[in-house]
């Protein structure tokens, strides 16, 4: 039999009214010699011993009966209690509220379930504990009352509690969310100086438009529109409207509950101008340094955001000098007679305070070596609020954690001091994958890579690698101490092999088998900068293909006289990073010069330029214009190598002669004159693709060969790069980190040196791009449409890549 909730609080507050003048009248007051608890099923007897203010041996009278009572009723467990008495044996009869077997959510999308659950755990509504029937009704009201927060009036929260055996119940909460209601008009009553317009663009709650899809701000919200209306007040005091209030908020909704009119009714009153501005106060520095702080002078407009941001100029001075807690605040005397404000800077620094201790929380796998050399703010040093927000974003940078916070809790027992605690979420940074891979221009790949970039937890980077494609088998090694010295010095290496097949590359048609062994040094110049230098030798073996080849790469080659070009290679190069994240930048800038040259000795000898600049600009928490720039240049230094040669007539047995060298006055062979000169073809730049310009098939932009076996030109690359990105990213659109939307505009093109440049010449392509970082490999997406092409350009809109980096 279930009880109705008018029943049970009947019962609450009628048992001892009812219960124990039941009980008096039948029986004198007596001396309890026994106690015995019937009914229990799944509390033990002695659990409802530990609740009984009556023991044996004493007098149960009616007062003593009521209290037993109630505090039976108070543990929650009961849903009916009955004292009764035989002959001189206290009989406590209760009836046992069911255990919870299963709780379900269900139809829930705003509302996480984990949240959800963990909200009803705290109010004891969880799997396994003692089910009550108000507390259930508390959750549905709370649920409405969090969806109509939310904007969505339709919804309908639905209870089911299923009886089963062994005095158990299944709770059931089904939800039907319903559609948010739209705010279709905002009004605002009593605006005169400005264009409602203008104001309106600064809330989050806005009439429906073609955004609303992605932003959402046509959903009413309580909490958006109390944020709103604060919007509303700092709109007209930052500008100078210091009696300005807001008279009235009225918010009505349709019958159907689909939609909402706001209405706000406002005073605007007059603008006030500054009469005196004053520091007063310890202000620790020179009055006069703190005073030049004060950018607002009298005669201009008041305006309350000035004055924050000046108090937020002088905090932070203080704060970095070790006063954690100093507080400035601006205080307004209105004159509303000339109208009027004097403001007085009032400076209170709080005591000074130093950092006793550094605390990492959440590293299972990091050492607190690696986090602790990347700290600019030291223990038992002052206090100082920029080396603990540059320490954070070097933290974040390192790319070892998803997320970092930090905390400073003060010492207990000493004012003057605080620990900083780093709280962080470690993320993947080592792989082993075994597996495959595609894209459009490799195809298939087989690779086996195992990769950790905090080797056993020390920061240290290390990647062995083998890995097949259709054009592509490259196997290497590179390992890379980012603070080799105390002072931040870093040391790497680089051992890799690999053969390529240009034919499948979707440039010229040659083979390519290479090796090389390299060392590279870095070194942090300032807190943002580093320098790098790499040194290494290598080999090159090139195989060509007559008929097939273009003639260009083919004489290039005959005129050094062998097919094997050897390198003694270094690079100088200068970065400067001040990203704030390593996976998901939303502000910052990266930039990267570097010099490469091949050194006198070298087979050919050639110098390339790179440089490469990207940032982010934070347009609002749910845009980011990201601007780049990728410029690259090379040719060769010293003398051009120039042969003269002989070749073979080609016959129908031969139709691939070899070349005569020297030649004879009396060979048969036909005399040709060839040059090596530039940069070397196998170091070209190449552009179009996945990683340049979009929409295009990938290194197919630029120069080409001439027409060979009838076939069209192949694609040759040119010894000058320009491309450039301009894109917009979306970093909200998804709930995590690992992915990201953007709309982007690419433009570039390679040329045949400097002189060949043309402004005209180059491609560009808009389109739309989905960047993600799976648990199986990095997944690139786009699809694009040329914008500015030319004909014979080879066009690709959809293009992707699996398996590899982005």
């Amino acid at each position: 039999m279930t009880r109705t909730p008018s029943r049970r609080l009947l019962a609450l507050a009628l048992a001892s009214s009812l219960s124990l003048p039941a009980l008096a009248q039948s029986v004198e007051p007596f001396t309890v010699q026994d106690i015995r608890i019937d009914g229990l099923q799944r509390i033990a007897a002695g659990t409802v011993f530990t609740y009984l203010p009556v023991e044996r041996g004493q007098t149960l009278d009616q007062a003593t009966a009521g209290d037993t009572i109630r505090a039976l009723y108070r543990t929650g467990f009961f849903e009916d209690v009955r004292l009764d008495r035989q002959g001189d044996i206290l009989v406590v009869t209760v009836v046992e509220r069911p255990a919870i077997n299963k709780l379900t959510v269900t139809g829930n999308k705003d509302i996480k379930t984990e949240d959800l659950l963990k909200g009803l755990r705290d109010i004891g509504l969880a799997e396994g504990e003692t089910f009550d029937r108000l507390s259930l009704d508390r959750v549905t009201q709370e649920l409405t009352r969090q969806y109509n927060n939310r904007g969505k009036y339709n919804v309908q929260i639905t209870p089911t509690v299923s009886r089963l055996d062994r005095n158990r119940v299944d709770v059931t909460i089904d939800i039907k969310e319903g559609k948010a209601a739209k705010i279709r008009h905002v009004n605002l009553i009593g605006v005169d100086n400005f264009d409602v317009e203008e104001i309106l663009d600064t809330w989050e709650s806005r009439e429906s438009n073609w955004m609303s899809w992605y932003r959402r701000d046509d959903q009413y919200s309580k909490e958006k529109l109390s944020g709103d209306m604060e919007k509303l007040n700092s709109w007209y005091l930052d500008r100078g409207y210091v009696d300005f209030s807001i008279d009235s908020t009225q918010v009505s909704i349709s019958p159907d509950k689909r939609d909402m009119y706001l209405t706000a009714s406002v005073t605007e009153g007059e603008v006030y101008t500054i009469s005196e501005v004053r520091v007063t106060g310890d202000t620790i520095l020179p009055q006069e340094t703190v005073e030049r702080m004060v950018f607002i002078k009298p005669g201009d407009t008041f305006s309350r955001a000035r004055l924050e941001a000046i108090a937020e100029l002088i905090t932070n001075s203080l704060t970095n000098i070790g006063y954690a807690f100093a507080r400035v605040n601006p205080i307004p005397t209105p004159n509303r007679a000339d109208r009027t404000v004097a403001i007085n800077m009032q400076v209170v620094p709080g005591p000074r305070v130093s950092v006793r201790r550094i605390v990492f929380k959440g590293n299972t796998r990091t050492s607190d070596e690696v986090l602790r050399r990347e700290m600019r703010q030291f223990e038992n040093a002052w206090y100082s609020q920029a080396a603990i927000d540059r320490s954070k974003i070097r933290l974040q940078r390192l790319g070892y954690f998803e997320t970092v916070e930090v905390e400073t809790p003060e010492v207990p027992g000493a004012g003057d001091q605080v620990d900083v605690v780093f709280n962080v979420k470690e993320t993947t940074s080592g792989s082993f994958v075994f597996g495959l891979g595609y894209s459009q221009l490799a195809g298939m790949t087989a690779s086996v890579q195992l990769s950790q970039s905090n080797f056993l937890g020390r920061g240290n980077r290390v990647a062995v690698e083998a890995q097949r494609s259709d054009y592509l088998q490259r196997y290497a090694f590179s390992y890379v101490n980012p603070f080799f010295t105390d002072e931040g010095v870093s040391l790497g290496y680089n051992l890799w092999w690999r053969e390529l097949d240009y034919s499948d590359f979707n440039t010229a048609q040659y083979n390519s088998t290479n090796a090389a062994a390299q060392v590279v040094l870095g070194l942090p110049i300032t807190e943002h900068s580093s320098v790098s230098l790499l040194f290494g030798i290598d080999s090159n073996q090139i195989q060509t293909y007559r008929g097939y080849t273009p003639q260009s790469i083919i004489d290039y080659v005959d005129a050094v006289g062998q097919r094997t070009f050897h390198a003694w290679r270094t690079e100088l190069g200068w970065a400067r990073d001040t990203r704030n994240d390593f996976f998901m930048p939303t502000r910052g800038m990266y930039q990267r010069v570097g010099l490469e040259t091949s050194l006198p000795g070298s087979t050919v000898e050639y110098y390339k330029f790179n440089y490469e600049i990207s940032k982010y600009w934070p347009l609002s928490p749910s845009f980011v214009l990201r601007t780049g720039l990728d410029i690259g240049y090379g040719d060769s230094y010293g003398d051009d190598v120039t042969r003269h040669i002989c070749y073979t007539p080609p016959t129908s047995d031969n139709p691939n002669p070899g070349v005569s060298d020297p030649c004879t006055p009396d060979s048969p062979d036909f005399r040709k004159t060839v040059t090596a000169s530039g940069l070397p073809f196998f170091e070209n730049f190449y552009a179009g693709g996945t990683r340049s310009v979009r929409g295009f098939r990938d290194n197919t932009l630029g120069p080409r060969s001439e027409v060979i076996a009838g076939y069209r030109g192949q694609p040759l690359g040119g010894s000058l790069k320009t491309v450039g990105q301009i894109e917009l990213v979306f970093p909200r659109l998804f709930d995590s980190r690992a992915a990201r939307v953007s709309a982007f505009v690419d433009f570039g093109n390679v040329y045949n040196g400097i002189d060949d440049f043309d402004a005209g010449q180059l491609r560009a392509s808009a389109g739309v791009a989905l960047l993600w970082r799976a648990p199986v490999g990095p997944i690139s997406i786009s699809y694009a449409f040329p914008i500015r092409k030319e004909p014979g350009d080879e066009i690709e809109r959809l293009q992707f890549t699996f398996g590899g980096g982005f």
